[in-house]
């Protein structure tokens, strides 16, 4: 039989920091392996990479032992290390977790807990307490945890990329997949090119599970878009740092926050509502077989009975600036509906279950000859360096029984 002729070793579909970082992985773990990355923008971190708040995240609020635990406390210690050694924009800041309501105490009290058993500095305090953090902030109690951070994880992704010794081509959207267990993966561009690989990483964010799809791996989730929509503070001098509210933990989202950026802007936000297309940043971009795709997913359909009346609160903040100031002004009383300026929305892929549950950790799965990163939630920037070398290692060992 002819030899076939590979372009790489290891094939990254997408460039996020997520790919970015697995291929810095390999490379690092086994050098001289040849990996390729396709992303399909004109550069890195176009999407959920360069369109969050920045923050490096302590893995506070997550259960002790999840594999977001594990990767947000060291990841965070990691980024921060990453950017003092390749010289980019970052800051420990701390943060405030503030509870503006008694029903919220004791949610605010297992946070402390759960912290600390994650190994996490938390500091309690009283509602006077907080002005020494935050003179404009209101609440009854908070915690201040002392290892969140902001930077630049666009710049960390670029970075990445470079050090990694990959070769990344952009303006490289796949249309298909050829894998054959015995010879190895094909992936066809938009633009035709051919590329060749012995494994195939798919790290494609909000088109992940129809990348696994299109090598013939059943992903037992669907990618369901969720727009956060943003304000900045035209008044940034209300806010020092970083303050967020007490979180529902029967949801993968973190409520409206108040973030300083390492640029100093504040951003405001994000709340959480469906968009109308993966790359749905605005009410006005409609894809509709996307939507039609969406649809036929019964876990959508679960997901909305389960969690309607949030989805409608966040729905409320979306289309009325005055709710949106409403749920400001619980942490944040001095903000006037002037202070907010519409910034930029991110989207988030959230995978969802069959059954209507929002996975809220690390989904990996392996098939044959790949690897796929089927959920990617936040804490993922801040936990992008050991995130990629677990799929690294993954995709390593499906590269020795090859």
């Amino acid at each position: 039989m002819r030899e076939i002729a590979f372009d790489c070793d290891v094939l990254v579909v997408g460039g996020g920091i997520v790919g970015l970082s697995t291929a810095y992985a390999i490379t690092r773990a086994a050098p001289g392996t040849r990996v390729t990355v396709l992303e399909k923008e004109a550069g890195p971190a176009r999407h959920q990479t360069g369109r969050n708040s920045g923050v490096i995240h302590s893995g506070i609020y997550y259960r002790p032992g999840s594999l977001k635990a594990r990767y947000a406390v060291r990841g965070a210690a990691e980024m921060i290390k990453f950017c003092a050694e390749y010289d980019i924009p970052h800051a420990v800041t701390g943060k405030l977790i503030v509870a503006t309501d008694r029903a919220e105490l004791p949610r605010l009290h297992a946070l402390v807990q759960r912290g600390r058993e994650n190994g996490i500095p938390v500091r309690e305090l009283g509602a006077a307490q907080i002005a020494e953090y935050e003179p404009e902030v209101r609440g009854l109690a908070a915690i201040h945890v002392g290892t969140t951070g902001v930077c630049d994880f666009a710049e960390v992704a670029r970075r990445l990329g470079e050090a990694s010794g990959a070769e990344i081509r952009y303006g490289a959207r796949i249309v298909r997949v050829d894998r054959r267990p015995e010879l190895g993966v094909a992936v066809r561009t938009a633009g035709g090119d051919v590329v060749r690989g012995r494994v195939l990483v798919n790290c494609a964010g909000l088109y992940c599970d129809e990348v696994a799809r299109m090598t013939g791996d059943e992903p037992g989730m669907r990618i369901v878009p969720f727009r956060g929509e943003y304000y900045s503070l035209a008044r940034p001098a209300l806010v020092r740092g970083l303050v967020y509210p007490v979180p529902d933990p029967a949801f993968p989202f973190l409520g409206v926050h108040l973030t300083r950026g390492i640029d100093g802007d504040v951003h405001v936000g994000p709340n959480a509502v469906p968009a109308l297309a993966r790359e749905g940043y605005a009410w006005g971009v409609v894809r509709p077989r996307e939507v039609a795709e969406t649809l036929r997913w019964p876990g959508v359909w679960r997901m909305a009975r389960r969690h309607w009346r949030y989805g409608a609160g966040e729905l409320r903040r979306s289309v009325s600036k005055g709710a949106f100031v409403e749920a400001v002004r619980r942490l944040l009383p001095a903000v006037e509906e002037r202070d907010l300026v519409p910034a930029a929305a991110g989207v988030r892929a959230q995978a969802v279950l069959r059954d209507g549950v929002l996975v809220d950790d690390f989904l990996i799965r392996e098939g044959a000859r790949a690897v796929h990163v089927l959920n990617a939630p936040s804490p993922a920037a801040t936990a992008s360096l050991p995130v990629g070398r677990e799929v690294a290692r993954r995709a390593l060992a499906a590269l020795s029984s090859v």
